[in-house]
């Protein structure tokens, strides 16, 4: 079982920058591939980025160029690098792992969220 934390969300005016993290505890998680997700109110959860186990990584449209998603397997976390926001990235973040592909359906374990706002 691996359990999984995010942090570093909150409060930012537009054109601004954050950085999450997601640090999983329990065992390892070097060899499972690590995604992003992000629900807005009133919607459902859409995938943001994905990091393959060999390193891989790919990004729904409305954030490629602007977020970047990264890991440190020695540390058990994962990152995801938010520059320029939007407004319309407001949402709860969710992290996920062992799972593949961009549907949450396919992600066995998933944190419990941390809140971004992004005021304009």
């Amino acid at each position: 079982q691996v359990q999984l934390v995010e942090s570093g969300g909150g409060l930012v005016q537009a054109g601004g920058s954050l950085r999450l993290s997601c640090t999983a505890s329990g065992r390892t998680f070097g060899s499972y591939n690590v995604a992003w997700f992000r629900q807005a109110t009133g919607k459902e959860r859409d995938f943001v980025a994905a990091m393959w186990s060999g390193g891989s990584t790919i990004y729904a449209d409305s954030v490629k160029g602007r977020f970047t998603i990264s890991r440190d397997n020695a540390k058990n976390t994962v990152y995801l690098q938010m520059n320029s926001l939007k407004p319309e990235d407001t949402a709860i973040y969710y992290c996920a792992a062992r799972g593949w592909g961009t549907e949450v359906g396919n992600y066995a374990y998933w944190g419990q969220g941390t809140q971004v706002t992004v005021s304009s």
